[in-house]
């Protein structure tokens, strides 16, 4: 076999890899309800103690495997074949047209908020301003467009479009906030291509490499991202697993009215990771169970910083920026809740 013939084949092999995992993420996505889990809290708290995470993470990972793959495989793709200057031109932080390309292109990655952690950190890898990346990140999972119909479809459209208004405003707020921050700037600089790098990368697009290359390339950062984010993110599952086994749901669905509802929803809406989807039908739940569609929203709009996200993505930003986040992310919930149950007259 000649090289030329070797090359042709890698490519197919290569394509045909990202054209597969994009078709079964596009089948499940069809079928989007088998994304959910089919353990409940009442079947995890028939296991041990030991037992549970064990459980859950086979379980998640039945599931979401196809998602997290595909996430990996985006994150370098865009990393590979996304111009690097398009980035740190377009998406710098302090430029108004970075944080619109994040809130923008946000919404088109259909993927829960701990998938989102590799395509976000591809993002800071090729250039990006730290603000844009973090509105992004935080945009995603709260107003993709596969959540926002289900949430239209099964909720209601009332609900859905002031989720759409809320995770802009947040997302926004949170990505400005941390770019103007110390740290924030500090993470920034780090990630920043250096000039002497910048003009190498123009040299090089005037002879680029072949498409084989540039494939094997993107498949080796994505799994690069892996190495660096999959342990401590199933850390963070084993940490959920024990709080969905063990959470009161009953009991704290009686409480789930008023401020008090708005609190708690924001409180454990945070914390409590659950997969693309699962939180518009155990929304739904809570809410034929009493809850208000004041705490709904809180309970909704805490879905981006969940445990396993914020490990995850400590890993690439260290914890000052994610704590800096998350509680940007829960003051927002916790206000859009009460101002928005004031307005339909729950609170």
């Amino acid at each position: 076999m000649d090289d030329a013939t070797k090359i042709k084949l890698r490519t197919f092999v290569l394509l045909g890899f990202v054209i597969l995992v994009i078709g079964l993420l596009v089948y499940n996505r069809v079928q989007a309800y088998s994304l959910a889990p089919t353990l409940t809290q009442a079947d995890l708290s028939k296991y041990t103690w030991y037992e549970i995470p064990f459980y859950y993470l086979w379980d998640y990972a039945s599931h979401a495997w196809i998602c997290l793959t595909f996430a990996f495989v985006v994150a370098g793709l865009f990393f590979e074949f996304i111009p690097k200057e398009l980035l740190t031109k377009y998406m710098s932080s302090k430029k108004a047209s970075g944080y619109l390309m994040g809130i923008v292109l946000a919404p088109f990655f259909t993927v829960c908020s701990c998938t989102m952690v590799p395509i976000f950190a591809s993002i800071l890898y090729g250039g990006a301003g730290i603000g844009p990346a973090i509105s992004f990140l935080l945009m995603a999972p709260a107003a993709n467009v596969l959540t926002i119909v289900v949430t239209g479809e099964i909720i209601g459209w009332d609900i859905a479009l002031i989720r759409i208004v809320v995770s802009i405003i947040t997302a926004l707020l949170a990505g400005y906030i941390i770019s103007r921050t110390s740290w924030g700037k500090a993470i920034e600089n780090k990630f920043k291509p250096k000039k002497s790098r910048a003009e190498k990368l123009r040299l090089i697009q005037l002879v680029k490499p072949p498409l084989d290359e540039r494939l094997w390339s993107a498949m080796k950062f994505g799994g690069f991202l892996a190495k660096k984010i999959l342990p401590f993110f199933v850390l963070g599952l084993i940490a959920v697993s024990y709080f969905e086994a063990y959470m009161p749901q009953d009991i704290i669905a009686f409480y789930l009215t008023g401020i008090t509802g708005v609190l708690l929803a924001s409180v454990i809406g945070g914390p409590l990771y659950t997969p693309t989807l699962v939180e518009v039908a155990l929304g739904k739940t809570l809410l034929a169970l009493g809850m208000s569609k004041a705490a709904l929203l809180s309970w909704l709009m805490g879905q981006p910083y969940d445990i396993a996200n914020m490990v995850a993505v400590s890993r690439i930003v260290k914890w000052r920026v994610v704590i800096t986040y998350a509680l940007i992310a829960l003051a927002c919930s916790i206000i859009f809740g009460i101002l928005y149950g004031i307005s339909i007259g729950v609170i």
